[in-house]
């Protein structure tokens, strides 16, 4: 389960404390000019060591493409992709190598594979969401030249809370909101594949991850039928709207070609800057101090990876919607 995508396929591979991390994304359609500096741009909003806000830790994130694309413009072919990890302090980690961290990977990992990567939190770390970048970049221009775009944003006030959490050595979760504008009616599947069933599946394998909302969300539970109606008429263009959003831009697991708004909801670090209890491989009681540099919170750099695996889902969903269509 390292690839996401029906059409649209983007594979991943790499460990935080490898040599690179990488990615293939499949079935991009040929003839796209790249915008090498848009995906420079969006990197750096994920990179580390960028502010006093996010780990120390300091990576160029620059990206070495191997293939797909030919005198900037995508070929068709699949586009694969590596970025090197030049800043590891592995040896931070070695307190890990028997211990697992309290809600984080290491024990599951353990558990699954029966051996793991302890450094970094191996394939288990944020670092892989860089890849997600890449492809998600890509993945918006190709939006683009159909007229849509995203954009997620997380509480401005935040930041002081981040350095509060920081100073007092500890760490905070965090909601993300994001607004996909120019979608048009018609994408998503009506059973297994709903619209917002994609994106959820996108979010959700976000690391940190703990719930997913779109429209109303939640909120709808607690409110009448209606309170909820989101009424359609025809405007002066002759187009179908709807006179308010309250389905997210969504009816039927269907773009309906109102606005799609979605909330993704994410966890404190598990990774603390203080002694925690937990165990060892053999059941044994210990206190742990973990090393490393780590993010007080997701949010600062987790905002370009939410907006990556948006435009992943709804482009692939794009493509799913032409295909289906009578030739």
């Amino acid at each position: 389960m390292n690839t996401f995508g029906n059409i649209l396929r983007f594979t991943d591979f790499g460990e935080s404390h490898g040599p690179a991390i990488g990615g293939v994304l499949d079935g991009f359609p040929a003839g796209l000019t790249v915008d090498f500096e848009h995906i420079d741009a969006q990197l750096r909003r994920r990179r580390p060591g960028s502010s006093q806000l996010t780990s120390s830790r300091r990576e160029s994130d620059a990206v070495n493409f191997l293939s797909g694309i030919f005198e900037g413009r995508t070929t068709g072919t699949p586009i694969a992709f590596t970025i090197a990890n030049s800043d590891a302090h592995s040896a931070d980690y070695d307190v890990l190598r028997h211990s697992f961290r309290p809600n984080h990977a290491d024990y599951t990992y353990t558990a699954k594979y029966g051996f793991r990567d302890h450094r970094g939190g191996g394939r288990a770390s944020a670092r892989e969401t860089a890849a997600r970048v890449v492809a998600g970049a890509l993945a918006m221009q190709l939006l683009a030249k159909e007229g849509i775009s995203i954009k997620a944003t997380c509480p401005p006030s935040i930041a002081d809370d981040i350095r509060r959490a920081k100073a007092e050595a500890d760490t905070i979760g965090a909601v993300v909101e994001c607004t996909v504008k120019g979608v048009p009616a018609g994408l998503g599947e009506p059973v297994f594949g709903k619209l917002q069933a994609m994106l959820a599946f996108a979010m959700m394998s976000i690391n940190a991850a703990k719930g997913f909302e779109y429209g109303l969300g939640f909120g709808a539970a607690s409110m009448r039928g209606s309170e909820c109606l989101d009424t359609p008429y025809r405007d002066s263009d002759g187009r179908i709207r709807m006179r308010t959003n309250h389905s997210g831009g969504i009816q039927g697991g269907i773009s309906n070609g109102e606005d799609i708004n979605f909330r993704v909801a994410f966890k404190p670090i598990a990774t603390l800057p203080l002694p925690v209890t937990t165990i060892n491989d053999e059941g044994e009681t210990v206190t742990l101090n973990v090393g490393g540099r780590h993010d007080p919170c997701v949010a600062p750099r987790v905002i370009p990876v939410v907006e990556a695996m948006a435009a992943l889902t709804i482009a692939d969903a794009l493509l799913m919607a032409k295909a289906s269509r009578p030739l």
